[in-house]
């Protein structure tokens, strides 16, 4: 038997049941996880809300680390014992153990905690790729990172700080901008009362960020445009607002010949080179201590579904756990 969430219907929070279900022996390339720590990600609430709808029922979570219980046929990169991760595509990392494809782990190197591993795995990947491969940046670049404390928000400041980048980030209080400027945050704006773009300009002499990052989508479109340097770019990676609809190509024209990306993680981390090499480097850059991991919240796995009223309620600094 395992203990894990489910979902039948989209909807709020309260969708969210614990139920026990019986666990068959893991199949042909499968191995059985047994989870210690589950990671809590924005794309959960997607999920579980039907923002990005999945078939019902469904479980919930991509990301956890823990032990490997058992292998099926044809598994021979892991044995039981292995300290794994995954951060999905599958979904139903909440739970305490399941059967999952062996080609969706991750080896953990001693120096990186099971809590660490699964604070940091999806939204470190999630940075890796959009500094690395998503945007194309030089030295003294100068970038805009909405919500600059929030989960993903808070490792890229710290990347790109390390990789010689001004960093612009916004920021909803004094407390989260303490935490941003720790990161490597050359200057925060206080979106809620000022201008966005308006104090950009001013920072930038009028000139606009190289890149933006946002995370946040439809309350924050308008002003990554009118913050924008000719032919910038615009990575708009997340919806924590509701999606963007309605993108018109002429303002893209109007600002700045500018570009616009919304990427996919999965796009990045799809053949083995790739998860290979961009799990290298984010455990490198963990290892090295350009990247520190704050856990903010622990809860239990049953308080999954408060656990995403404080996500989407904006309470959570750092990375939030469930532990089984």
């Amino acid at each position: 038997m395992t203990r894990m969430a489910m979902i039948e219907a989209h909807g709020g929070p309260d969708v969210i049941r614990i139920v026990d279900r019986d666990l068959p022996p893991p199949g042909p390339g499968e191995v059985r996880m047994r989870n210690t720590a589950i990671g809590l990600n924005f794309i959960d609430t997607y999920h579980r809300s039907g923002l990005y709808p999945v078939p019902l029922p469904s479980g919930l979570g991509l990301e956890a680390a823990g032990v490997v219980d058992a292998v099926g046929e044809g598994v021979t990169r892991f044995a039981p014992g292995a300290r794994v991760a995954t951060f999905g595509p599958a979904l139903g990392a909440y739970c305490d153990a399941r059967n999952v494809a062996a080609d969706a782990l991750f080896d953990l190197p001693p120096a990186i905690t099971d809590d660490v591993a699964a604070a940091v795995l999806l939204k470190g990947a999630t940075a890796e790729f959009l500094v690395e491969r998503c945007a194309t940046l030089l030295p003294g670049d100068t970038v805009l990172v909405h919500a600059a404390a929030g989960g993903v928000g808070h490792l890229l400041v710290q990347w790109l700080n390390h990789l010689g980048m001004v960093v612009i980030g916004t920021v909803g209080s004094e407390e989260k901008a303490d935490r941003a400027r720790a990161a490597g945050c050359d200057h925060v704006i206080f979106y809620k009362k000022e201008d966005v773009a308006k104090r950009v300009r001013a920072l930038t002499g009028g000139a606009g960020v190289a890149v933006a990052f946002d995370g946040v989508g439809a309350s924050t479109w308008e002003a990554s445009l009118a913050s924008m340097a000719p032919r910038g770019l615009i990575i708009s990676y997340g919806n924590a607002s509701g999606p963007v609809e309605g993108v018109k190509l002429a303002a893209l024209n109007q600002h700045g010949s500018l570009f616009v990306t919304r990427p996919k993680l999965f796009d990045y981390y799809t053949l083995p080179h790739e998860r290979a090499d961009g799990m290298a480097r984010l455990f490198a850059m963990i290892e090295q201590g350009v990247l520190k991991v704050e856990i903010g919240q622990r809860l239990p796995l049953d308080q999954a579904a408060e656990a995403h009223r404080l996500i989407e309620g904006g309470h959570t600094i750092g990375s939030t756990l469930l532990i089984p």
